[in-house]
């Protein structure tokens, strides 16, 4: 009989940061077995087109794949999902009834759109999420049948890019958020007013401070209306649902780690802690899933739902995958963003939540072109640049360094800086889905 082979290393998540992570490890030196768990058919892909050229028509789904940097010489089990994790055993359990051994793990499986609570009206014919290639190629072959009008409950990045596409695409949208302003949350509403503002010169008809409680159907099982708290109802053909999203840990119930719907805590070397808060020496997280002590932030947990972040990190906990347990080296991050809405390219770097100061410190507000910084106890924490990121490395370079607010003062083309409240709206009661900008 021969001998059964030894685990290696698997990877729970065939996304941007699972794809990263392996390809990390292969430069690194890792020549080991390795597998790569996705419960998407799909082999990794990018996600920040679907919402943008792939909902405009610009670009096929499938056009979307992400280049292989490195031979990875992996076994590839996908549209498969994991469903648990038997920590004692080091062993993974699959959806198909397989059980998968392993050496060390890493955690990559990102986050979901969070759905229209309620089964039965989110299953409704012309009701959407957006964060999944599936999801974005339905939507798109709904919208190029050219509906007659769009609702889109939401008014964060998702929810700001499918209304600017749409409106692109000559449909008339109405745009729903509980906010005064769309992307309040993230930006606060002084900066979140010029969005507004971008919304209404594009023809959105934006409803801020309107709460949708019932999304109505027909007999057919089709989406009709929209019914608003305070009885007013909005007649639309295709609804999208941009309420944030969760993090993927449901599989993760029982496993004995610290995990929630906001993420996999992990240490500052990406280490997932067990409940009773010990590092994990043989389990790593990395990409929207992972929820660290950033130091940039005083170590404060933050999860980032990222670009940068998802490629950064995963190289990361490669890194220390394969280094030995009193060589941890401690993940940095500062996050940065960008979204193209409505003609304009907005940029930011850092984190904006708890600012108590902005400044716009380049450019006009008035004129939608600019550059704003936000502060806290005194500090930089995060900047924001509407069409105007020249200065954008320089301000990212500050909040790195936790300088003063503002950290730059008399600079070229600057006028005298003026201080305003954020106007961040009220925390919710209960957790707050991040959207891709907060993260």
């Amino acid at each position: 009989m021969s001998a059964l082979p030894e685990p290696g290393i698997v990877i729970v998540g065939a996304s941007l940061a699972g794809l990263r992570g392996a390809e990390a490890l292969r430069l690194r030196g890792y020549t080991g077995p390795l597998d790569i768990v996705g419960d998407e058919p799909h082999p990794p892909y990018d996600r920040p087109p679907l919402s943008k050229h792939v909902l405009a028509g610009e670009l096929a789904p499938d056009a979307t794949a992400l280049p292989n940097l490195v031979p990875l010489r992996a076994n590839w089990h996908l549209g498969v999902a994991a469903t648990g994790l038997d920590r004692e055993a080091r062993t993974l359990r699959l959806a198909d009834g397989r059980a998968l051994a392993y050496r060390r793990l890493l955690i990559a499986t990102g986050a979901q759109a969070r759905p229209w609570p309620g089964p039965e009206r989110a299953a409704l014919s012309g009701v959407f999420t957006l964060r999944g290639r599936d999801d974005a190629a339905a939507l798109r072959a709904v919208l190029a049948k050219g509906p007659r009008h769009v609702l889109i409950v939401g008014g964060g990045l998702i929810g700001c890019e499918a209304a600017s596409c749409c409106r692109d695409l000559g449909i008339d949208v109405t745009l729903v958020d509980p906010n005064p302003t769309p992307l309040a949350r993230s930006l606060g509403t002084f900066v979140g007013g010029v969005v507004a503002g971008l919304l209404e010169r594009s023809g959105v008809d934006f409803r801020p401070g309107a709460h949708v409680e019932l999304l109505e159907g027909d007999s057919f099982g089709g989406f009709r209306r929209a019914h608003l708290r305070g009885g007013e109802t909005i007649e639309a053909e295709v609804a999208i649902v941009a309420l944030g999203a969760v993090r993927s840990t449901g599989w993760l119930a029982g496993a004995g780690l610290m995990a929630d719907a906001g993420g996999l805590t992990c240490d500052g070397a990406c280490r997932a802690l067990a409940a009773d808060g010990t590092p994990c020496e043989d389990i790593y997280a990395a990409g929207d899933v992972a929820r660290w002590p950033n130091p940039i932030y005083s170590g404060r947990l933050i999860s980032v739902e990222h670009w940068g972040n998802a490629v950064e990190q995963a190289g990361h906990a490669a890194r220390n995958m394969l280094a030995a347990p009193d060589d941890q080296e401690p993940y940095a991050h500062l996050p940065a963003f960008w979204s193209s809405q409505f003609g304009i390219n907005i940029k930011a770097v850092g984190l904006s939540e708890g600012a108590d100061s902005v400044a716009i410190v380049q450019g006009s507000r008035a004129a939608r072109r600019f550059l704003a910084v936000y502060g806290r106890a005194g500090r930089s924490i995060a900047a924001v640049s509407f069409d105007e990121a020249r200065w954008l490395p320089a301000y990212a370079e500050q909040i790195r360094a936790g300088r003063p607010f503002p950290p730059i003062r008399d600079a070229t083309d600057q006028a005298r800086i003026e201080i305003h409240a954020p106007g961040f709206p009220p925390r919710r009661s209960e957790p707050a889905a991040r959207e891709i900008v907060d993260a």
